[in-house]
């Protein structure tokens, strides 16, 4: 049911790497079994920052999807799709831009942070002040109930979470509503509906939060009761009215503390990346050359791991036994900076490998690769459909 699924995406706008894996799409693949998931390529979002190069976009776009294919993310559990093409994506955006006021897009931190970080672009954009909006759509639009996401994207759900509140407030308040609403409750049974009426009583008069949790759950595992009906029962349970866009929950991704090889974040603009499809001979040369402790000229003298950024790799990849042989080994100088590389080596090779041979079947038949897109676009627009459909009516749009 729609209060579960997750929605996330990802720009094209390049070749993904290890910290794209470590990052999100490692959770994503253990999200897929978990959860309905739907993962979409945001081809639109890439054009907030390289619309003067889209050739970048739409060589990257099926590359992307390969690379998720080949880090484990199956579409048996997911959907893949395309945002471009789900043009419902496009009209959700619109409509709340006519209720979304300026300030809220401004105040987001990444607005400012990225025309200070990226001051080779132009981002003098409507595009680019709006893509939050957007991002809300992408979510709202599939009535996600959680989205996975780094700390610095915090704000970004919470703004989504505040769009959807006043949507509701300032459309979910039909005609006869509270009649509606128990006539719903009636349909979930006798006894079903007396429970979820004192679930809700006791939530609005005694601000039960274990009453408003059992009330929701109730509601999810009703079956038999209609998208509207469903809308006004959660809304009617808060006191307000449908919840006709529902407001989703942040799922904390932790930090990928993946660097590069050079030891700042791994990034392709810093060429200091592995890809994840990346043959065995050139990752091994670009960790045999990775800097270390720069205090550690001579093969004798001792390092400090805090200060290599090898050592951020083996706090990833290498077991509690491996980090304190090489721990103590480079402390002492009883190894040196190529052996304790070694192992870290070994294991970036091994969680490649797999990899690169899940993605050879799509590299030689790209058609199973189209097919997988255009089988989770056909998904998502039918889900995408019905949400406009109520969101039409919920505006007054669904005339003939």
């Amino acid at each position: 049911m729609y209060e579960e699924r997750v929605v996330s995406g990802m720009r094209p706008t390049g070749a993904l790497h290890l910290g794209h894996y470590h990052g999100a799409l490692k959770n994503w693949v253990k999200l897929q079994s978990e959860h309905p998931c739907l993962f979409f390529v945001a081809d639109w979002h890439a054009l907030t920052t390289h619309y003067e190069s889209p050739e970048v976009i739409e060589e990257s776009v099926w590359d992307m999807v390969i690379d998720w294919l080949a880090a484990g993310i199956d579409p048996a559990q997911a959907v893949l799709f395309i945002q471009s093409r789900i043009p419902e994506h496009a009209e959700l955006h619109t409509l709340l831009s006519m209720i979304t006021p300026l300030g809220w897009l401004e105040r987001v931190p990444s607005y400012k942070d990225q025309q200070e970080k990226l001051t080779e672009r132009d981002l003098s954009t409507y595009g680019f002040l709006g893509y939050p909006l957007l991002q809300a759509a992408d979510v709202l639009i599939y009535r996600a109930k959680f989205v996975p996401v780094g700390e610095d994207q915090v704000p970004h759900i919470e703004l989504t979470r505040e769009i959807a509140r006043r949507f509701n407030h300032l459309y979910g308040r039909e005609a006869g509503f509270e009649d509606k609403a128990k006539a719903a409750a009636k349909k979930m049974g006798s006894r079903k509906g007396k429970v979820y009426l004192q679930l809700r009583t006791k939530y609005l008069e005694q601000g039960n939060a274990e009453a408003l949790a059992a009330a929701r759950a109730l509601l999810e595992e009703q079956g038999n009761l209609s998208v509207a009906d469903r809308e006004r029962l959660f809304g009617y349970l808060e006191g307000g009215g449908r919840m006709i866009l529902v407001e989703p929950e942040v799922l904390l991704t932790e930090a990928s503390k993946f660097p590069g090889v050079d030891g700042q974040k791994m990034s392709k603009s810093y060429g200091n990346a592995i890809a994840l499809r990346e043959d065995a001979e050139s990752v091994s040369r670009k960790i045999r050359t990775m800097q270390t402790d720069p205090a550690r000229i001579k093969r004798s003298d001792p390092g400090n791991p805090d200060k290599c950024p090898v050592w951020q790799l083996h706090l990833v990849y290498s077991s509690e036994s491996t980090r304190e042989w090489a721990n103590q080994g480079c402390r002492s100088a009883g190894i040196g900076c190529l052996d304790c590389k070694q192992p870290v080596i070994d294991a970036v090779l091994a969680e490649l490998a797999p990899m690169r041979e899940r993605a050879q079947k799509y590299l030689d038949d790209p058609t199973l690769v189209r097919n997988i897109v255009a089988d989770g676009c056909d998904r998502a627009h039918k889900l995408a459909r019905e949400t406009m459909r109520e969101v039409r009516e919920a505006m007054g749009l669904a005339y003939t």
